[in-house]
């Protein structure tokens, strides 16, 4: 990858990786449906204006249908389900278990790209470590489980997501297309949001948490994967999720006094050891040449 590209890497992993230490402050005074209905009319709010300055937005028109599907299965899907499963495991778990997304984007890639001993081996070690995660830190809590249960569908939903992006959407600016998604989630979901207001008084630490989530974790970080996929290719950038959890566990027990035992510290190698060997091709850069256009490049 080039120099932008492991920039954005980077930024992207650390800004993918605090979400799940906000949402755990959020969700204590405010409604899962309300945190997600927030953070994405607050990055469309910041988005907006950077997309009508560009003169990007026309760039969607034709474009709908796509970015409709796109907002159903990178944000409103998986952050519903992120928010409510956090509502029953720690964040420091929810990041770990969002790592199986390269494990995914290569299962899903099987057909371009044939299952080798090596990514076999990878996708079996990357199911194992959810095996121990889910059996070690959960036991037979059935409210961890569905907890669990809704954050693994929301990485495979990130997954789909990932990879309709780069095979559908890569000729869109950034910009567009994360203007594009975050108008659709919230016009979706505002309404029903509602109708789950705080009945009693919200922390400024709720507040606070939910603004960094919309601003910094939804609108810079979605912007900036999105220009990722563009530069590296699905399998490269669905990588971030090697380094998100890391963040995520540091801030859930640093700062959330969150548990984490031998079992999670297996299960979280396994499931990158897993995502490594299912992935890597021995270059860090896309396989093939991408349909990038230039704004795309040149941002």
């Amino acid at each position: 990858m080039n120099r932008l590209a492991w920039l954005l890497f980077a930024a992207v992993s650390i800004l993918w990786g605090i979400p799940y230490f906000l949402i755990k402050i959020a969700i204590d005074d405010l409604s899962p449906l309300l945190v997600v209905a927030g953070r994405a009319g607050i990055a469309a709010a910041v988005l907006i204006p950077v997309a009508l300055l560009r003169g990007t937005l026309g760039a969607l028109r034709g474009n709908l249908r796509t970015v409709t599907l796109i907002s159903a299965v990178h944000i409103i899907g998986p952050f519903l389900l992120i928010t409510y499963g956090e509502q029953h495991i720690t964040s420091s778990l929810t990041g770990i278990l969002i790592a199986v997304e390269p494990v995914v984007i290569a299962l899903l890639m099987s057909r371009a790209e044939p299952l080798t001993p090596r990514r076999t081996a990878g996708l079996l070690l990357g199911f194992a470590g959810v095996v121990v995660l889910v059996g070690v830190d959960l036991g037979g809590d059935s409210w961890g489980l569905l907890g669990a249960a809704m954050v693994l569908l929301a990485a495979i939903s990130y997954a789909v997501a990932t990879m309709l992006v780069q095979r559908r959407a890569a000729h869109l600016p950034p910009e567009a297309l994360t203007v594009g998604t975050t108008v659709t989630t919230t016009i979706v979901l505002a309404p029903v949001s509602l109708l789950v207001l705080p009945s009693g008084p919200v922390g400024a630490d709720a507040w606070g948490a939910l603004i960094v989530l919309g601003v910094f974790c939804t609108a810079a970080a979605l912007l900036a994967f999105y220009q990722l996929i563009g530069l590296a290719g699905s399998n490269r950038a669905g990588l971030v999720t090697y380094f998100n959890p890391v963040v995520a566990v540091l801030l859930g027990v640093i700062l959330l006094n969150e548990p984490i035992g031998p079992g999670t510290i297996a299960g979280f190698a396994l499931v990158v050891t897993g995502c490594w060997l299912s992935t890597w091709t021995g270059t860090f850069g896309p396989t093939r040449k991408l349909p990038v256009n230039s704004q795309l490049a040149d941002s």
